[in-house]
């Protein structure tokens, strides 16, 4: 199956080297290129098409082999004392937004578009948060003004994890009680800080051990087994691994740094996440494109059309209303912010996630997919027209 990946890469790798020549943002053209792989029959790449495409193996790449890598790289080079600074909108649209969203989209999804309750529920976190992969990826390449960035970039770092934890709980719930309520309420916030407490934990480790060792292979090998491990530890005890690296990243990135890390080891670890990203990036978008081959959008149109607008009108009310109780962000960014909250390959593989046998998950898949899609391909690219028609420095 080696092959397999090497011919995936290949691709992608080349398709990046187009799409760097024609000043255009990779992810864009990954996805564009994978559709058209997945919808032309070719007989040659049939094989390969049916492996990477199955559900087993997305969802095996994206959670367990590519998260945790990129979320662990974009944790690292988050500078912690301008996130730090920015506090208070990043949690707003992390905490509240997020939670806005996954109401808003679940509540229209059941009364506009005829879904049940768990059906709404689970939908609902699927787009209550942008995913970290296709947000960095894109604005990193448009030179954002850095507030504006750390912000963005903090937010979705953050409501990754609050969404998981969101999705797993709406998994089990088919019934709206009190009981239920308050039970969700205490699962959500045990899942949460536990996922902190062992991020940072393992994140302070992983600094001490790094601040007694000056061999910068041996560190970025520390650092793989700090992000993995974290992510691993996290959901051994059931809770967010996501959120568990994203504090370890953290840690290790200011902390660790700060007290033991020489200019040599900060520039080759920032060098070989930096490559391990782009690769990881560039196989998930392609492979989201591919997915399209297993989808099928028969008599489903109406629902997917109108879920794309739900998910927006949701996402965009929630950012304006989180966003009122922070006076300190300019007018002009909150559109930046709302239209910025991309959708990505982790949603598809939290569906894939779930059993064959789930009544209408074929019918969430290909809303979710095609909310994923559209967001990559229309939000995507006409965010960086957006900040120069908005003239945002």
């Amino acid at each position: 199956m080696i092959h397999y990946w090497l011919v995936l890469l290949g691709i992608a790798v080349a398709i990046a080297y187009v799409a760097d020549k024609i000043k255009q943002p990779y992810p864009t053209l990954l996805v564009v290129a994978g559709l058209l792989l997945g919808i032309f029959p070719i007989n040659a790449l049939n094989e390969f098409k049916t492996y990477v495409s199955s559900d087993h193996v997305f969802q095996t790449a994206v959670i367990l082999i590519f998260l945790s890598a990129l979320i662990g790289d974009a944790a690292l080079k988050l500078p912690f004392g301008e996130i730090k600074e920015n506090k208070r909108p990043i949690l707003l649209l992390a905490l509240l937004g997020t939670f806005m969203t996954f109401i808003l989209v679940a509540g229209l999804s059941y009364f506009l578009l005829g879904l049940d309750l768990q059906k709404s529920l689970v939908f609902g976190a699927l787009m209550a948060a942008t995913d970290p992969v296709s947000v960095l990826t894109i604005f990193k390449s448009m030179g954002l003004n850095k507030k504006l960035s750390i912000i963005v970039e903090g937010e979705s770092l953050a409501n990754d994890g609050v969404a998981v934890v969101l999705f797993k709980i709406a998994l089990v719930t088919t019934v709206l009680s009190m009981s239920g309520v308050l039970h969700g309420s205490l699962e959500f916030v045990k899942v949460v800080l536990g996922g902190i407490v062992i991020g940072v934990v393992t994140g302070y480790i992983a600094s001490k051990i790094t601040s007694s060792i000056d061999n910068y292979l041996v560190e970025i090998g520390l650092s793989i087994v700090l992000f993995y491990g974290a992510f691993e530890l996290a959901e051994m005890f059931h809770f967010s691994g996501v959120i568990s690296v994203v504090f370890a990243g953290l840690l290790l990135g200011t902390y660790g740094k700060n007290i033991g890390m020489s200019d040599l080891t900060h520039d080759k670890m920032d060098s070989f996440w930096e490559t391990i990203a782009f690769i990881a990036n560039a196989l998930i978008f392609l492979m989201v494109g591919l997915e399209i081959s297993n989808i099928n959008f028969t008599e489903k149109w109406i629902e997917i059309g109108g879920s794309i607008l739900i998910v927006l009108a949701a996402r965009f009310i929630a950012v304006y209303a989180s966003l009122i109780f922070d006076k300190e962000i300019p007018p002009i960014w909150k559109p930046i912010i709302a239209w910025g909250g991309l959708k990505g390959s982790l949603s598809i593989a939290l569906i894939l996630s779930i059993s064959p046998d789930f009544d209408g998950r074929d019918l969430i898949l290909a809303m979710t997919f095609s909310n994923v899609v559209f967001s990559l391909l229309v939000q995507g690219t006409t965010i960086s027209p957006l900040v120069k028609k908005l003239n945002v420095k």
